[in-house]
């Protein structure tokens, strides 16, 4: 069975930077399509980046990776902003199977 665990998330200033990771165990990482997702408190959750794509309010701020020897995708979030406070989740999807993890807490505040 597919698991995807995110780790990392915690309070940070303004500007300040946090690195989160999500492991995948039960399947061959590489196979998986994988991103990462956000929802702050009264929103929907929407897309934060995928290999492919970023959202327009993260970009030149985040950046995604992978490190396949370690199954693990990873987000860099420098820069941040108190709009940026949200719990963020970790997506994985193959063919017509799709994975959420339980998400970290990530809050931006002074």
């Amino acid at each position: 069975q597919v698991q995807l665990v995110e780790s990392g998330g915690g309070l940070v200033q303004p500007g300040g930077s946090l690195r989160l990771s999500c492991v995948l165990s039960g399947s061959i990482f590489s196979r998986y399509a994988m991103g990462w997702y956000r929802q702050a408190p009264g929103k929907q959750r929407e897309l934060v980046a995928t290999y492919a794509n970023y959202a327009d309010s993260v970009k030149g701020r985040f950046t995604i990776s992978r490190d396949t020897a370690k199954n693990t995708v990873y987000l860099q979030m420098n820069s941040l902003k108190p709009e940026d406070t949200a719990v963020y989740y970790c997506y994985a999807r193959y063919a017509d199977e799709s994975y959420w993890g339980r998400g970290t807490q990530v809050t931006v505040s002074s």
